[in-house]
């Protein structure tokens, strides 16, 4: 996966309903990102045009009018990810820990910007 900045494009799954937008620094095998309530640290490794990761989303911003798509809540919430890439995007599935549900997710990124 190139190093990049990225635009993220999330839609939950199993009949739940709930999207999420944001940005998605890739760098290294480093994962970093984040929206106006929630942000994102972890690490990926990539095998051929597969990439797997693990991230933690925290809130950092509580709002009265949304609810942040994996809860909102001021646990951090452990993600597992897996997908596939090219040069300017990549697909993924992914499952967020949510208390004790899981929540099962898809995500779109669209490359913005190379980072060196």
């Amino acid at each position: 996966m190139k190093n990049g900045l990225y635009s993220v494009h999330v839609d939950l799954l199993d009949g739940r309903k709930g999207k999420g937008s944001g940005v998605v620094m890739v760098r290294d095998g480093k994962i970093f990102g984040g929206d106006a309530y929630l942000y994102y640290v972890g690490h990926y490794t990539v095998t051929g045009a597969l990439f797997k990761g693990e991230l933690q989303i925290n809130q950092h911003t509580p709002s009265v009018d949304e609810n942040p798509i994996f809860g909102g809540q001021q646990q951090p919430v452990g993600v597992g990810v897996s997908g596939t890439f090219t040069d300017n995007d990549a697909t993924m599935n992914g499952t967020a820990l949510v208390g004790k549900a899981s929540q099962l997710f898809t995500a779109s990124l669209r490359r913005l910007a190379d980072i060196d």
